[in-house]
């Protein structure tokens, strides 16, 4: 069953390679959309695909690469858009 998850991570998660290190796992687990830096040095992300995979990536957020700090991942569930092509960074 496919899912889409819009999740807002905050904590120590800029410069200690959350994005990349997200877009890797993410591709990894066949899913698709998006990662970015927020100004207030949170990260948001937008991930579709399989419910399961889906989830396991709301779960990695909780502590993310070595070097983060992950104090909170609030994630909303949302309906799948199916617009993504790919999982890239986005600005």
């Amino acid at each position: 069953m496919k899912a889409r998850a819009h999740a807002f991570i905050s904590g120590r998660v800029q410069s200690v390679y959350f994005r990349a290190t997200t877009r890797d796992v993410a591709r990894e687990a066949g899913l698709k959309g998006w990662v970015k830096n927020l100004p207030d040095g949170g990260v948001e992300a937008v991930f579709e695909g399989e419910k399961e995979a889906v989830g396991k990536m709301l779960q990695w957020c909780t502590h993310g690469p070595s070097g983060a700090e992950v104090k909170d991942v609030d994630a909303k569930w949302e309906e799948p858009t199916n617009e993504f092509e790919s999982f890239d960074i986005t600005w």
